[in-house]
């Protein structure tokens, strides 16, 4: 499946199977089947069927004798819940090797004492490996797409290797080429030139890769980070082929306070002067906003990622989820990156999105489960930026959904899918994932890669970072 990618190093002893698509298709049958269409229709039970890699049909009750006849494979859904795949709309795949080596610090100190260090030794093959495990892990959790804001470029053949790993695991995914030109890390920087030029052979290898499952767009890293100019040439870049601009935005009080100290405008005021503010924009945390920063998200359209688990993880601040849904502003979801949170967990995340914004609140009712399952699934397929394509169930979105198993002491009884699926349910839980209508997990085992096989290389490649960055070894004993 990888274009021109010959396997290299630790990865070139793990196997990797596609598995086919099934030609009369697959029925989910039985099951709760939890739309998160306009109308947010549950049936229950109901039935999908999947037909390629389309949804060729769903509804209530039983599936017609027609449909089942056609299915090459039925699906006994009885006790679980069907539903869309969710989108991780921020993360960073490298940092599945730094995982608990940041607790306990501020976002700068995180980044200058725990994450720059080790992330400077990473190559192709060691990036590929993290990339596997972190793509592995989303896809347990119920993600069927990922944003991964990608900025670590010691070795030109990183990106290459993450796209590789994703590629080879099937899962729907975005690299947002991560980049920062000022104000960082030395061996981490780059001008907007090589930026561009860099960028446009990964894009030219591996946009709309595989019926365009693979994705690239641009991914300025921070303000602070940013000069203008680069600003303006990589973003009018993106546009002139169609894709989107990904970037954290006013994560911290202390970033937003620099900003207005350099440049006298907040973050998103000074993305709005440039010129680059609209809705191809993704704005990663948007912690420490404005009402006229909420005005100028809501006129232009721009999408918010909202990383509640590494918000609280690195006390940056509960932002203003209640009120950027009520000016209209679409909000998805996303756990951030595993070295902030430490894992990538779709349903905490779901979890944490309610109650963080009750509790700060003091409102029981800020938030209800249906709202964190249209974020996650609607407005991340937003963010994606394949907003008629997947995040609901409907005839002729793409076949990406999950599986959930509700029949556990965990969840049951269930008086509500929702509720379940939002406060009860866990990665554990997921026994079916299909991307574009391909299971890559089947009755809970992953159909295309030894899982074992590649945790043991990724440790192995892990310990080899480390050991080039001087990284106390101690820290390394997995």
């Amino acid at each position: 499946m990888t274009p021109d990618s010959p396997v290299t190093g630790p990865t070139s002893s793990i196997a990797v199977v596609t598995p086919p698509r099934a030609v009369g298709g697959v029925l989910f049958d039985g099951g709760a089947v939890l739309t998160v269409d306009d109308d947010f229709a549950l049936h229950d039970p109901g039935w999908v069927h999947v037909v390629e890699d389309r949804i060729a049909g769903l509804g209530p009750g039983p599936a017609p004798d027609a449909v089942r006849t056609q299915a090459e494979r039925i699906i006994d859904c009885t006790e679980r819940v069907v539903m869309p795949g969710m989108t991780n709309g921020h993360t960073h795949l490298f940092q599945t090797f730094f995982r608990g080596l940041a607790d306990d610090k501020p976002l700068l100190d995180w980044l200058r004492d725990c994450i720059w260090p080790g992330a400077v030794h990473l190559d192709r093959a060691s990036a590929r490996l993290a990339a596997m495990v972190g793509l592995i892990e989303n896809l347990r959790t119920g993600a069927t797409s990922v944003i991964d804001h990608q900025y670590i470029h010691i070795d030109e053949g990183i990106d290459d290797g993450v796209c590789a790993a994703a590629d080879e695991l099937g899962i729907r995914f975005l690299l947002a080429r991560g980049w920062a030109d000022r104000n960082y890390e030395p061996s981490l920087s780059e001008s907007a030139a090589t930026v561009l030029e860099r960028t446009h052979r990964v894009r030219d290898r591996w946009h709309g890769h595989d019926n365009d499952r693979l994705r690239i767009e641009l991914a300025p890293l921070i303000p602070w980070g940013c000069s203008d100019a680069a600003m303006q040439s990589t973003v009018a870049d993106a546009r002139s082929w169609g894709v989107g601009t990904h970037i954290h935005c006013a994560e911290t009080k202390v970033e937003v306070e620099m900003s207005l100290e350099e440049r006298g405008v907040r973050h998103v005021q000074w993305l709005e002067d440039l010129g680059v503010l609209g809705p191809d924009v993704q704005l990663a945390h948007s912690v420490w906003l404005d009402d006229d920063e909420l005005d100028l998200i809501a006129a232009r359209g721009a999408v918010v990622v909202h990383c509640p688990v590494s918000n609280m993880y690195l006390a940056s601040g509960v932002p203003r989820i209640v009120e950027m849904l009520e000016r209209g502003i679409p909000v998805a979801l996303a756990s951030d990156g595993p070295g902030s949170n430490n894992r990538q967990d779709l349903f905490e995340v779901l979890k944490a999105t309610v109650l963080l914004q009750k509790v700060h609140r003091l409102d029981a009712i800020a938030l209800q489960p249906e709202d964190a399952l249209r974020m996650a699934c609607r407005d991340g397929a937003r963010a994606f930026g394949q907003p008629d394509a997947i995040g609901c169930l409907e005839v002729g979105r793409r076949a990406d959904l999950v599986v959930v198993d509700l029949d556990s002491v965990f969840t049951a009884p269930v008086h509500r899918v929702p509720s379940a699926v939002v406060f009860c349910a866990s990665p554990a839980q997921v026994s079916h994932v299909m991307v574009d209508g391909r299971l890559l997990i089947d009755e809970g085992t992953l159909t295309m890669v030894d899982e074992a096989a590649v945790r043991s290389a990724a440790k192995a490649s892990a310990r080899e970072v480390f050991r080039r960055a001087g990284i106390d070894s101690r820290l390394t004993q997995f």
